[in-house]
């Protein structure tokens, strides 16, 4: 399957034609003139100072870690329906007590955390907002879809992952949302940029206000992130179905439920051995501001000659936030996990627990706990308090080790 940017042009000419049932979107106030276009734009300010406290088992030091990151921009108000956002970054380093270079990771005394300094420009994209329900982006940006498993920003490391492309979102099919993407460059959390090939197709339909089925197909022509594959390509293709929701039973009680299945396989020129699914199923019940839910997500493997990967998504989310699994192991991985999520007066109270076992060859990889509690001061100002301890399993021959590691992040975010 070759997908083009022809793709997205024939997608914008759909847009065009789509049934004239759509529903109602909220439209930007047009400026008169250029000038009111880049005077009546909006400020984009995002201050977050962070320390991460790391204690690794395999380690002599301990990582204290002080950043700041600073995201300053400005959007402009549509013209003509084109808008223009231009957002740079700065992280800066406030100690040097740790090690945010992966090339030492095994060499460094200290252990890894991925926030390098950086200033560049974070993102750099036109908005055409011109055809009905349609909104067009072209340039340096941010993309997060659905639960960003697949495709996301790693909003959690200082240093954003960002995308160079295309994209394009419909909504002029009732209850229904169509995305569209053509990336050709990347850059990842360490600072690096390298050119790629990405496809994005994904279309979701809403059968109720909190119930969506969603299908997707993503397509990676480059070596994946991070891969431990030993493959001279490991360009690959992923096709899923998602189904995902709070149905509400009464004023306050509510079913959350996923349920999902993906594949993913050699694409392009890529390696013949690239084979594994992915599969998840989770439930359990949310009254007021607290619930809490059973899960069990299978990245699987292929007789541990390759497992299932996902290196454009925001993994630090999945597996534990002591980011033990970012890359999956060639057994691959089942991890079963409870959720509990709730309010006490402002604050948010958020906590896992998780049993990792390889899905091939009865390896138990270990366990996990993370705790955050999130607090708003105003509107604008948050601070947040995170917890993670992973406990290693078997150490086995063979099996790159993952030791006993405890993490502590203190965050403050301003936003203006």
């Amino acid at each position: 399957m070759n997908i083009t940017l022809r793709t997205l042009a024939h997608a914008t000419a759909l847009s065009m034609t789509l049934c004239a049932t759509s529903f109602a979107e909220e439209v930007k106030p047009q400026a008169q003139s250029l000038g009111e276009a880049i005077t009546g734009g909006k400020l984009l300010l995002n201050l977050r100072p962070r320390y991460e406290w790391v204690d690794q088992a395999n380690k002599i030091e301990q990582a204290d870690a002080f950043t700041l990151r600073t995201l300053l921009g400005w959007e402009t108000k549509p013209f003509h329906g084109l808008s223009l956002t231009v957002q740079g970054i700065n992280v800066a380093h406030m100690s040097d007590d740790f090690n945010d270079d992966p090339a030492r990771a095994a060499t460094s005394p200290y252990p890894l955390v991925v926030d390098p300094e950086d200033t560049d420009i974070n993102q750099l994209f036109l908005d055409y907002t011109g055809l009905p329900a349609t909104r067009i982006r072209l340039g340096r940006q941010s993309i997060k879809l659905d639960n960003v498993r697949y495709v996301g920003n790693v909003e959690f490391r200082q240093v954003m992952q960002v995308f160079n492309g295309l994209t394009l979102e419909n909504k002029s099919l009732p209850n229904t949302e169509i995305y569209l993407g053509h990336l050709e460059r990347i850059k990842t959390v360490f600072g690096t940029q390298r050119d790629t090939r990405i496809e994005l197709l994904r279309a979701a339909y809403k059968w109720s206000a909190a119930d969506s089925l969603i299908g997707f197909g993503y397509f990676q022509d480059q070596p994946l992130t991070g891969s431990n594959t030993g493959f001279n390509d490991n360009s690959n293709r992923i096709l899923g179905v998602r189904a995902d929701g709070a149905h509400p039973f009464g004023e306050k009680f509510k079913l959350l439920y996923t349920a999902e299945y993906a594949r993913q396989d050699d694409y392009s020129q890529g390696d013949e051995r690239i084979d594994a699914d992915y599969f998840r199923i989770g439930a359990g019940p949310r009254w007021g501001d607290w619930y809490v839910r059973l899960d069990h997500e299978r990245l699987g493997s292929d007789a541990g000659i390759y497992a299932f990967q996902t290196p454009l998504g925001t993994n630090h989310l999945f597996q534990g936030w002591a980011d033990q699994f970012l890359t999956t192991p060639r057994q691959g991985l089942r991890d079963s996990y409870i959720t509990l999520g709730g309010k006490l007066e402002k604050a948010t109270i958020y906590a896992e627990y998780h049993r990792f076992k390889s899905d091939f060859g009865g390896i138990d990889f270990g366990e996990e706990l993370d705790i955050s509690v999130t607090y708003p001061f105003t509107k604008q100002f948050t601070g947040k308090l995170e917890y993670a301890a992973y406990e290693e399993g078997d150490v086995l021959a063979g099996t790159a080790r993952k030791p006993d590691l405890t993490k502590v992040w203190v965050t403050f975010t301003f936003n203006w």
